[in-house]
């Protein structure tokens, strides 16, 4: 996974490729064309930090086609639909099945940079909360059994008399495993830890 985001440009007309390219890497930014979503589904199966520009409407594949198929693989990366003024109920459909945003062609450079720049800090983002929910299963994982216990106990907001007598455990022994759950949690406070649990949940419905 590349550590530098790119900006994948599917379109069918070599024209319009050639135009955004020239727009966006003048912006700075890094570019990859592809002349139709089969190309890059064949070629991209790890897309690292990016935004897609795609037109929606293009032979074979079309943009709405592209996005069922991005999310199909998991590739939740954040699509721009381009559409021509008679395509707009299609670029709102495309909203509802993914796309962040859509651009009405003819579109002013300057609107089309900040859309493209609005979806790599949306990627950003999802790229560390991403990164946050594997370090957060993973130390979930390192958990005994019992820990796992003692911890939901924790997070159902039950004091350690109610979790030892559920458990049919000591106090004491309720008190070591906790002290195990926020070490190896790496919570430093119980609410922090009870935020790590309720973010798990939330993203994976543990």
């Amino acid at each position: 996974m590349s550590n530098t985001p790119i900006v994948y440009v599917v379109d069918d007309d070599v024209g319009v490729r050639k135009a955004l390219s020239f727009l966006l890497v003048s912006a700075g930014l890094n570019v990859r064309l592809y002349e139709s979503a089969k190309a890059f589904l064949d070629e991209v199966s790890d897309p690292g930090q990016c935004c897609i520009v795609t037109d929606v409407r293009m032979p074979g594949i079309d943009g709405l086609e592209f996005i069922r198929r991005l999310n199909a693989r998991g590739l939740n990366v954040p699509v721009v639909v381009m559409t021509g003024h008679a395509d707009i109920p299609l670029a709102v459909e495309a909203m509802k099945t993914g796309a962040i945003d859509f651009l009405e062609k003819p579109f002013r450079e300057d609107r089309f940079l900040e859309v493209v720049r609005f979806a790599l800090v949306c990627d950003e983002k999802s790229v560390r909360r991403n990164q946050e929910l594997l370090r957060t299963q993973a130390r979930l994982q390192s958990l005994s059994q019992r820990e796992r216990q003692v911890l939901d106990g924790l997070v159902a907001g039950k004091a350690n008399k109610m979790i030892a007598h559920e458990l049919n455990i000591s106090i004491r022994t309720v008190e070591i495993h906790r002290s195990n759950v926020m070490a190896k949690m790496e919570a430093k406070s119980l609410s922090e830890l009870i935020r790590m649990a309720l973010f798990l949940e939330v993203a994976t419905g543990i």
